[in-house]
């Protein structure tokens, strides 16, 4: 089951979405580096966390998948959200220097075909930045929040699937480990839950967060299913697309006799 965008927005206005993104907002925002001129897309439901990057990326888009759908985004000013085919990116080969996924992998119907065209659109120095629901965490076992919907992951499943598409897993981390429910007085100490989960039990995080880079010397994935484009031929009138055919696949004949 998948949740949609507006039941994505209405979450992350609420007092624990407003905690979450901030949570989350912070070290996504410091794993993203210097963007400078750089080209960043988030895909799934990506905007609680862009926004905070709209002034330093030179492009910057948010793709969310037909399957959830699409809000505008932002409120103000031109629109940056678009409705997309996840294994069809309406990107350039080597278009994207970072990539957020969140709110997406966890959902997909081909995690192989998502993170094959991920690896297309990804620069060969860009960074893959992906959050997912944490198996071992109590926010997957809780459907109160986006995190408890879909396919949670551990750290070795997760390394697997990155692996398998060509991708460098590295910079791990771990996040939200505050129960994940809308009680004042959990939401008033958000940092002392934080802190005291990476103490005590820190494999039992509520997401996942990896940073991955793709291996730009592996072979290229193979797609599922060629795509072809047609291409318009011109042909004399009265000649069937047919004899046309037959008249291109045979050699031209040649000449006898003397000139």
């Amino acid at each position: 089951m998948q949740l949609d965008a507006i039941d994505l927005k209405e979450f992350y206005t609420c007092p624990l979405g407003l905690v979450v993104r901030r949570l989350l907002g912070s070290r996504l925002r410091a794993r993203l580096g210097e963007l400078k001129g750089a080209r960043v897309f988030g895909l799934g439901f990506p905007t609680p966390y862009l926004g905070a990057i709209r002034g330093d990326a030179s492009t910057l888009g948010a793709l969310m998948p037909a399957e959830q759908g699409v809000i505008p985004w932002p409120e103000h000013g031109a629109n940056l959200s678009v409705l997309v085919d996840e294994a069809e990116l309406p990107l350039c080969d080597e278009q994207a220097d970072r990539i957020l996924l969140v709110h997406m992998l966890e959902w997909s119907e081909n995690t192989s075909a998502l993170l094959r065209e991920l690896w297309r659109v990804l620069a060969p120095d860009g960074r893959l930045l992906i959050v997912v629901p944490h198996r071992r965490g109590l926010w997957a076992r809780v459907d109160t929040t986006p995190f408890g919907y879909g396919r949670p992951f551990s750290k070795s499943q997760l390394t697997k699937l990155l692996k398998d598409a060509m991708f460098s897993p590295e910079g791990w981390q771990h996040a939200l480990y505050m129960p994940p429910f809308n009680w004042r007085v959990l939401l008033r100490w958000p940092g002392f839950f934080e802190r005291l989960g990476l103490m005590l039990w820190p494999a039992f995080s509520g997401v996942l967060m990896v940073e991955a880079r793709k291996q730009v010397y592996a072979a290229v994935p193979a797609r599922e299913r060629a795509k072809f484009r047609r291409r318009i031929v011109p042909m004399p009138a009265g000649v069937t697309p047919r004899q046309a055919n037959a008249t291109a696949g045979t050699p031209p004949a040649r000449r006898t006799g003397s000139a």
